[in-house]
């Protein structure tokens, strides 16, 4: 299943077979996630992981590495900033291969540049923090192709107001009334470090629409569906609703909406020093 939020302890199992390949390399990625069912493998599906897999077995010749991704984004969630560990068991010049590997990824997926890393290096506990940017307009023209990077939105709350309820998710929270229960998972208290809302001035053409807004939030980590879940309730909500939830996590609230993904984008991933 694809997803947008914290890796598992499964992640950090199979970090350990990883060591067994003696060779670590770090590469810097950026995606545009519109026609990938998100980064995880998917039988029979497009996605980021399952591309980079195949263009690196053509260009290397062979199968033998593994890949870690540093974020593991839902289906249709881009990428500005974040990271890819590659490990292999013999040494690679991959800056004599990054030309080879770009073409062949298609333009929709790019590795901007690589280093070699300490194999003991765990990409998924170096993460020290990640800002998201969801994308959205409310104008009342609005061209289909603006959809490949924002959300049409109607009857939302004011620019003043919506920032008012951004600012109540910032701090320590139980966010377990914002966001998507999957299997198992018992945490749900997460730290924001900020969050905001601004007039946008990214993306500009003939196809954008007048006014362009961007909710940013930044944070040690964020559950499933978390930050689509706020967006909406930043939208939408009045600042009691969002209060009453976060101070009663656990009362039987009906699921909030999930803003769709078109809008978001990982815009930054910022690691511990390596």
């Amino acid at each position: 299943m694809a997803y947008q939020g914290d890796c598992s302890l499964g992640a950090n199992r199979d970090f350990k077979a990883l060591l067994t390949r003696p060779y670590s390399y770090l590469f810097s990625i950026s995606y545009f996630g519109a026609r990938f069912k998100g980064w995880a493998k998917q039988q029979g599906q497009p996605t980021i992981e399952g591309k980079l897999e195949r263009v690196f077995r053509f260009v290397l010749g062979h199968e033998d590495f593994r890949l870690l991704g540093s974020s593991r984004t839902d289906s249709g969630v881009s990428c500005r900033a974040g990271f890819l560990q590659v490990f292999l068991k013999e040494k690679v010049d991959f800056e004599a291969l990054l030309s080879a590997l770009n073409l062949n990824l298609g333009g929709e997926i790019r590795l901007n540049c690589v280093q070699e890393i300490s194999r003991e290096f765990n990409l998924i506990q170096s993460v020290r923090q990640k800002t998201y940017r969801y994308f959205f307009s409310d104008s009342e023209v609005f061209h289909p192709f603006a959809s490949s990077y924002f959300t049409s939105v109607h009857q939302i709350n004011s620019l003043e107001k919506m920032n008012e309820n951004a600012s109540l998710f910032e701090g320590k929270h139980d966010f377990k009334a914002f966001c998507k229960v999957s299997g198992n998972k018992t945490d749900f208290e997460r730290e924001v470090l900020s969050a905001k809302v601004y007039e946008s001035e990214l993306f500009p053409s003939e196809f954008s629409p007048e006014k362009r807004y961007c909710f940013e939030v930044t944070g040690t980590g964020f559950l499933y569906h978390q930050v689509r879940k706020m967006v909406h309730a930043v939208w939408y909500f009045s600042p009691n609703q969002i209060e009453e939830r976060l101070e009663n996590p656990y009362a039987s609230w009906d699921p909030i909406p999930t803003a769709s993904a078109n809008g978001l984008v990982l815009w930054e991933t910022v690691l511990e020093e390596i």
